[in-house]
């Protein structure tokens, strides 16, 4: 007579415990909430306290450049976005870039050629996002990081008093 090995190595193996869909959805939902809960928490706790007229005397500015000339060393603005206080977006555009692009940066700048191709209609031209960044600006603290390549690339200047540079 023939006996099945694997039959009788099953039978003494205790099973496997899986958990039920339902658990499962129901333990994602509880720490959704615990999370939408701490980030309210969070938010009341930082953000409210502050008075909404100094909130409105900060700027927050980023701009990403891309490389020209034959060597790509030098840069030229290609991206510009603001925010406010609460991170609210002023403006995020791409900008056309007028000479010839040597190096697009992709992997920092995250510009890509058909973001600010001439054809690109929502690029803007450099001195339309320099106005409108200057616009901004105007009686503002400005706050960013390594601001001096972001104004130099915006072509503008910004008392070094109303600055706060990370």
């Amino acid at each position: 007579e023939h006996t099945d090995n694997n039959n009788n190595n099953n039978i003494n193996k205790p099973k496997k415990s899986f958990p039920r869909i339902n658990d499962l959805l129901n333990q994602h939902a509880q720490q959704q909430q615990q999370l939408q809960l701490r980030k309210h928490r969070l938010s009341n706790s930082t953000s409210s306290n502050i008075p909404s007229a100094l909130k409105q005397k900060y700027i927050a500015i980023d701009c990403e450049m891309v490389g020209i000339g034959p060597t790509s060393t030098k840069s030229a603005l290609a991206r510009a976005s603001a925010v406010d206080y609460d991170g609210n977006i002023l403006l995020d555009t791409f900008v056309r870039v007028p000479e010839r692009v040597t190096d697009f940066r992709t992997s920092v700048s995250g510009v890509r050629p058909k973001d600010i191709s001439v054809k690109n209609v929502n690029a803007m031209d450099p001195e339309e996002v320099r106005n409108k960044i200057g616009k901004l600006l105007l009686g503002k603290i400005l706050v960013g990081h390594a601001l001096k390549n972001d104004l130099d690339a915006l072509m503008i200047t910004h008392p070094r008093g109303d600055m706060r540079d990370t």
